[in-house]
């Protein structure tokens, strides 16, 4: 943190001043000004939860991707399928047991052997093969959602939340305050909390698997230089293979992640592959730290201007894209190449 702020004084200045009125605007009271401006506060701080709520998802989703495509350097535009069938496969088994977090489970251990069978007889052949490879996984995609359509149909399915994640929690955030003096605290759904903070978990788990393990030096030995490390006698391709099976298998799960948040129905996956690509052009390829905060800020892009700019949300999150692709083309944590 401290050799950022040397580097980059000028936004680290601009990041503490946002986060400071961030706080106020949290915590503190809303005078009548504010609240002509901006609306009602309990909007504005629905908006914000859903937005990093969101990002978390989003996070989930496109951290798999950028291990796809960031660090192995495999354009996988079937990703968004195995999303929307991790998705499928939690809602039946959740359907069929009745166990929310088995569900969990199962969609990650199936998508994974779905990512390995891509590597072994997909992209091993194309290695290298950026065009063909875009080209065979579009075909991909596009065979999977027809055969997703013909199974599932074009109805939409929510999975189940279990009895212990329903209902409100209270946060310690005023919301409001009655004309009688009461204070109201803010009530958020304790799933989305729940959620949101196994995602934080699961990205700090793989920024220390990737920076200060082996299999993580393996990975970026594996990437920087191939031919090297396969001289040392390591076995690059099963390295890969279980990159991509994770990869995919963090697809899979996010599928069940989004049909607890949301919905499951046929276009999702075109919906979270496209939020993949712009969460890894804005945070970086190949950072998971950029990842995370390429999420973040697409997911609070998208609620905010859903309430406050419904007409223009969309462009939103394009002008963050380009933005970054205009003053920093690598994305915010990505390297010089």
């Amino acid at each position: 943190m401290s050799a950022f702020v040397r580097a980059h004084p000028a936004w680290s200045a601009v990041i503490a001043i946002a986060l400071a009125l961030l706080l106020v605007a949290v915590f503190a009271h809303w005078p009548p000004g504010v609240v002509a401006v901006l609306g009602r506060k309990k909007i504005f701080l629905n908006a914000l939860l859903n937005g990093i709520t969101l990002g978390g998802l989003y996070f989930l989703v496109a951290s798999g991707f950028t291990l796809i495509f960031g660090l192995m350097k495999n354009v996988n535009l079937a990703h968004g399928s195995l999303y929307l069938f991790g998705g499928y496969i939690g809602f039946e088994i959740a359907e069929a047991t009745g166990w929310w977090l088995l569900s969990f489970i199962v969609a990650f251990l199936l998508v994974a052997a779905i990512g390995v069978v891509l590597q072994t007889l997909v992209f091993r052949r194309i290695e290298g093969q950026d065009l063909r490879q875009t080209l065979v996984t579009i075909g991909i995609s596009i065979v999977v959602a027809d055969l997703m359509l013909w199974i599932w149909g074009g109805d939409f399915y929510q999975i189940s939340i279990p009895e212990w994640l329903q209902g409100p929690m209270v946060l310690p955030v005023i919301s409001a305050i009655k004309s009688s003096g009461a204070v109201v605290y803010l009530k958020y759904p304790l799933v989305r909390i729940v959620i949101f903070l196994a995602s934080v978990a699961i990205g700090l788990a793989m920024w220390m698997a990737l920076n200060r393990t082996r299999i993580g030096m393996l990975i970026r030995a594996g990437v920087d230089d191939r031919e090297m490390l396969a001289a040392s006698g390591i076995g690059v391709q099963r390295v890969f293979v279980l990159v991509f099976a994770f990869g995919a298998g963090l697809a899979g799960l996010a599928g069940v992640v989004g049909g607890t948040f949301q919905s499951l129905a046929p276009g999702e996956d075109i919906r979270f592959l496209l939020a993949s690509l712009v969460v890894v052009i804005v945070g970086g390829m190949g950072s998971i730290v950029g990842a995370a905060l390429g999420a973040l800020l697409i997911g609070l892009a998208e609620q905010f201007g859903s309430v406050y700019m419904p007409t223009y949300a969309v462009v939103l999150t394009f002008l963050i894209m380009v933005l970054v692709l205009a003053f920093r083309p690598q994305g915010l944590m990505g390297r010089r190449t």
